[in-house]
């Protein structure tokens, strides 16, 4: 695999964007959720790109990956796995554990508000501490693990809204919108990025994935960058409009992500651009508006907190 570069980003959403065209924007912010180490929730309606996303990103990074289809009848046993009793195991029998499809590098967990919020916590502990518990046995699940997940706007028929607690373990929540006329025309003459993912180029693999987000954890953040981060949760504590404020660990994800996005920008320090380039992408679905009179959650946060 190529060495990795000051360039290996830009070459990871190039590749990328040729099957997924006309996303750019949304490429270079699912790449640098990946990097910081947080896993992507894609809201958007059905047909607009989000699964063809996930499979192009999971070939570029050459990662294994798994597409779980959520829906109304399924179990938790069908996302983590389960414990079978085989009589050949031993003496006298005993159980063997059969892992789900969590036990996969990259997991895009398709439609996830289809599914009851039982299956849904499933995957909690998957997210936030890389394993999962089976019958009071922990497995450890890949090194490189993350999960883009996908869901259709509430108001569709047979969603269900996802908990805060799941919310809060997605560290971006992105939207892909419909394609301008341009490059609509493309796709609808080549036939749309699914019918061309066999040709992603792989660009690194999993190994060259976790050199990259070393590099991103080692970019540098001044000491004003970091209090300007601070006062960004402390602001979001004290807006009447928000239902609740920023947690520590959502600003410790704003820093990563920031880390991300000033590498992917090939520069050694996280600038305040940064914080505020991925600042929409953090804070819109974990704080809520009393009052949803069009004004975006990291609008009202950015005009009250000047920027150092």
């Amino acid at each position: 695999m190529t060495a990795i570069t000051a360039d290996t980003p830009e070459r990871i959403i190039d590749q990328t964007a040729q099957i997924v065209v006309g996303q750019r924007p949304a490429i270079r912010r699912a790449l640098a959720c990946i990097l910081a180490g947080g896993h992507l929730l894609i809201e958007d309606l059905p047909g607009l790109g989000k699964t063809t996303l996930a499979h192009t990103l999971a070939s570029v990074l050459g990662l294994n990956f798994k597409r779980l289809q959520f829906t109304a009848d399924m179990l938790p046993a069908d996302v983590v796995g389960s414990s079978i009793y085989s009589p050949t195991l031993g003496e006298g029998g005993g159980f063997r554990f059969i892992p789900g499809p969590v036990f996969t590098q990259m997991l895009l967990a398709d439609e996830i508000n289809r599914a009851p919020p039982k299956v849904q916590s499933a995957l909690l502990e998957a997210m936030e501490e890389r394993q999962v518990s089976v019958d009071g046995r922990r497995y450890a699940l890949p090194e490189v693990f993350f999960v883009i997940a996908t869901q259709n706007p509430l108001e569709q028929a047979g969603t269900y809204p996802l908990p805060e607690s799941q919310l809060d373990r997605f560290a971006m929540v992105i939207r892909l919108g419909y394609p301008d006329a341009d490059t609509e025309r493309q796709m609808l003459l080549s036939g749309g990025g699914r019918a061309h993912l066999a040709e992603a180029g792989q660009v690194v693999d999993a190994q060259g994935l976790m050199a990259l987000r070393q590099k991103a954890a080692g970019v540098h953040v001044a000491e004003r960058v970091a209090d300007y981060v601070q006062r960004l949760l402390a602001a979001s504590r004290e807006t009447p409009e928000f239902t609740v404020g920023l947690s520590p660990r959502a600003g410790l994800m704003l820093l990563s992500l920031a880390r991300a996005w000033a590498l992917i920008e090939r520069r050694d320090h996280v600038l305040p651009d940064d914080v505020q380039a991925v600042l929409p992408d953090l804070v819109n679905h974990r704080v809520g508006l009393d009052d949803h009179d069009g004004h975006d959650a990291a609008e009202i946060l950015l005009g009250r907190v000047p920027a150092p």
